[in-house]
Order: C-alpha cells, then structure tokens, then sequence
C-alpha cells in the first residue's frame, strides 16, 4: 500500500510560499510552486484548494495570480494543513466486522482502536506543535 503523500506536498507548497513571501515576493503561481514540488501545477491547484477552503492560503485571479499565504507562516500548523488535506484517521479498522466467534476476530477491533486512538492522538499532539516557519526554518538549515 503505497503512503499518501498529500500532506508532505501542501507543507511544501506552504513552506516555499513562506520563503516567497520572506523574499518580497507575496504571491507564486501554481507553476511556480509546482517546480519546488516537481509535479504536475493540477496537483497543487489541488492541494491549496483544499488549503484555501481551511483559510490558511488566499488565491487571487486575473492580473497577478497565484497563491499567497493567509496567515503568518508561524501561526500555521502542521495539524491545521493535515486536517485541510486529509481529515481521516491514520489507521483504519476491518472493512467488514471480523468472524465474532473466534477469540481475535472479537477482540482485535477493541485492542486495535485503543492503540490507534493513542497514536493518533499523539501524531496531532506532534504535527500542532510544528508550524511551517518551524519547517522552513528547517529545510535552510539542511
């Protein structure tokens, strides 16, 4: 199963137009920002669309378009762009309920949401603590 990769692109997509907007440059357009990311310009209209319905970017059309940043890079978390891209849990459960006769197929859905209530939980705790000036800074420094 291959790793969804749709946060890793709008954190960078975010963390360019805060280097941008550092640099004086306060909007990118989505070709710009598709050349940092190295993909296709539709893959980040659609990514910082659904960054922009979470009001953490700003979209202007006509003369001048592009993307811009809609708050300060430090008050954009990376729990706030994972919710804007991909609200659902991490980890999932069975599709269908599991053979209820045998001792795991009973048992292993209450053990598993336990766990995986607590990773989740600490994942958020982690990705709220992390703002993309936190990432940007990073990212010069390596």
């Amino acid at each position: 199963m291959a790793a969804n990769s749709r946060l890793t692109i709008a954190v960078h997509a975010l963390a360019w137009l805060a280097l941008a907007q550092r640099r004086g440059q306060d909007v990118l357009t989505s070709e710009q920002v598709a050349a940092s990311v190295n993909t296709n310009a539709v893959i980040i209209r659609r990514s910082l669309g659904d960054v922009r319905r979470a009001g953490l970017v700003l979209v202007r059309h006509g003369a001048g378009a592009g993307w811009s940043l809609a708050r300060a890079p430090e008050d954009i978390t990376l729990l706030d762009v994972h919710d804007a891209v991909d609200a659902r849990p991490t980890f999932g459960l069975h599709r269908t309920e599991p053979n209820l006769e045998c001792p795991v197929g009973r048992g292993v859905r209450p053990a598993l949401s336990e766990v995986y209530g607590r990773v989740e939980q600490a994942m958020r705790r982690e990705l709220a603590d992390t703002s993309i000036a936190d990432v940007l800074r990073e990212t010069l420094t390596t």
